[in-house]
């Protein structure tokens, strides 16, 4: 088991972003959306987009460092096998990370449930 999020496993072409715009399932989970869709690379690859609305720069860094280390953390167990973009919403950045973390953990939660289930 591997604990290191290496640059294969982050989504980081536009092209890539903009695919699971448009043909991803959303899942809404409070102060996050995921964008979750299959993959042609046959592992999970996570994308992060943290606006400008949500907080300063320290906010949104802390916010995309959390995710990324939830994703790093527990990805084997959550069982994922596309892409997943997290958008967070404005809210989420007057949370603590307690909060923070169990509404990552949450949303993966949701998502990792197949279609309907």
């Amino acid at each position: 088991m591997r604990f290191f999020l290496r640059k294969e496993d982050r989504l980081l072409k536009r092209a890539d972003f903009l695919a699971l715009s448009q043909a991803g399932r959303r899942v809404y989970g409070g102060l996050f959306l995921a964008l979750a869709a299959s993959n042609r690379v046959g592992r999970p690859r996570l994308g992060i987009t943290v606006s400008r609305k949500v907080g300063g720069a320290v906010q949104r860094n802390r916010i995309k460092r959390l995710v990324r280390e939830y994703f790093r953390l527990n990805r084997q167990r959550l069982k994922l096998s596309g892409d997943i973009n997290i958008i967070a919403r404005s809210g989420a950045a007057g949370l603590s990370n307690h909060e923070l973390r169990q509404a990552i953990e949450a949303l993966f939660e949701k998502v990792a449930k197949p279609i309907g289930g």
